[in-house]
């Protein structure tokens, strides 16, 4: 199995030389029993699944919902489309309206992104709009019931929804969007800072998919020519995706002094111990030479987010800012069977430390809000005014120390397929 192949959110294929056998046929019996061949011989977990009969459930989907070890994966292994699963990876695509929201309370859901060229982009959808309801359903009624992930309707073309909201200057508005194809710019942002003196060189990442790999080392070679001496990355909304790409992220960021160091190594069930692995980090062209390295996350900063964060950290001084990252040490495998592919956890991953299982998440050094106020590369926004601050400093500020002790838990909004982008429809 290639690196290239390897995802820690979401996969591409699963490795061959396994022993089970491929779907004989694509009725739904077929299918259930595929998927429990497969979590036999791969799941991490495969010693707690217990013994259900495929035939007894409507849906593959169903069945991986009985038979999942809920106490560690209670939604990281998944069952998608085909299509879904090829228009995410090699073409950084998803089908919605193409923003991402927040909920900051039991009543109050915000816009946190809108993606350009998208229904959202062309409704007028801004970062900070309050949604007041979705199509006729109060936030607090959808939150109560338990609805609100549901809200925006199914992943397909031509679904209509319509939001009344309110704007930053306090005006309500409505707006209707159709979902349709979304392009996801996986780097959206990048610019540079005069610091101290110096340059501090800025990064909105949004997705590691295949399509990172360039903007990546587009956006690494502006800030090279600069040059900047330190960096914040931006992985506040990052879901995660390909483990490839967080390792040329990862090199990108350590340049010669990790070069050929260790990024991160596999580890498999007892079954497939054969499979476990160490990456290595090389030095792209385009890297740099970093004294600091300041990360912004957010409960929604996943997986390969997390996987970079957790890398770099035996090598140089990582600084995390914001929230506590979600907790998701662990990466899938994809498997093809019929229109459909599965990703079931397959193993975990820990760095040249052996350093890993950060399931209750990574907590933040400086705590910091989600300044939805502003837009994302304002200096003055939340969570990147304290990351300048601390480079300034060399210290947090009085309320982002005080802050990180206090720092809770607020439910995410995931839609079917969150893994492909947590919280953005």
């Amino acid at each position: 199995m290639s690196a290239a192949a390897i995802v820690l959110c979401l996969s591409a294929q699963g490795p061959s030389g396994l022993v089970w056998a491929q779907a004989a046929n694509c009725t739904v019996g077929g299918q259930n029993t595929f998927v429990r061949d497969v979590l036999r011989d791969i799941y991490f977990w495969y010693g707690q699944l217990p013994d259900l009969a495929p035939s007894s459930y409507p849906t593959p989907e169903a069945y991986l919902e009985a038979v999942r070890y809920r106490p560690l994966d209670s939604s990281f292994s998944y069952i998608t489309s085909k299509e879904s699963d090829t228009a995410f990876f090699s073409d950084s695509q998803f089908i919605g309206y193409g923003f991402g929201t927040k909920l900051v309370s039991a009543d109050e859901f915000r816009i946190a992104q809108v993606f350009p060229d998208s229904p959202a982009s062309e409704a007028g959808l801004e970062r900070g709009h309050r949604i007041l309801d979705i199509n006729g359903r109060t936030i607090a009624d959808l939150v109560a019931t338990g609805e609100l992930s549901g809200a925006f309707g199914p992943t397909e073309i031509g679904v209509v929804t319509e939001l009344r909201l309110v704007d930053l200057r306090g005006r309500e508005r409505r707006a209707t969007m159709v979902k349709r194809l979304v392009t996801i710019p996986t780097v959206s942002l990048t610019r540079v800072y005069g610091v101290n003196g110096g340059k501090v060189g800025y990064v909105f990442f949004r997705n590691f998919v295949q399509p990172s790999f360039a903007a990546l080392d587009a956006a690494f070679a502006e800030l090279r020519a600069a040059p900047v001496s330190d960096l914040i990355l931006d992985l506040r909304y990052n879901g995660g995706g390909l483990v490839s790409v967080a390792q040329h992220l990862a090199g990108l960021i350590g340049g010669a002094r990790t070069n050929g160091q260790v990024f991160t190594e596999f580890f498999h069930n007892d079954k497939n111990a054969f499979r476990n692995q160490l990456l290595r980090l090389d030095q792209p062209p385009q890297a740099l030479e970093l004294l600091r390295l300041v990360v912004i996350t957010t409960r929604s900063s996943a997986s390969a987010s997390e996987l970079v964060v957790n890398a770099m950290r035996p090598y140089m001084r990582v600084i995390v800012v914001g929230d506590t990252t979600f907790g998701k040490p662990v990466g899938q495998y994809g498997y093809d069977f019929c229109d459909k592919v599965l990703h079931p956890v397959a193993f975990t991953l820990r760095n040249a430390l052996g350093q890993g299982d950060y399931f209750a998440g990574i907590p933040p050094d400086c705590a910091a809000g989600d300044g939805l106020e502003r837009a994302l590369g304002d200096p003055g926004e939340a969570s990147l005014a304290e990351a300048l601050h601390y480079l300034k400093t060399g210290t947090c500020t009085s309320a982002a120390a005080a802050a990180r002790a206090a720092t809770r838990r607020l439910p995410l909004v995931r839609e079917a397929g969150w893994q492909q982008l947590v919280g953005s429809h």
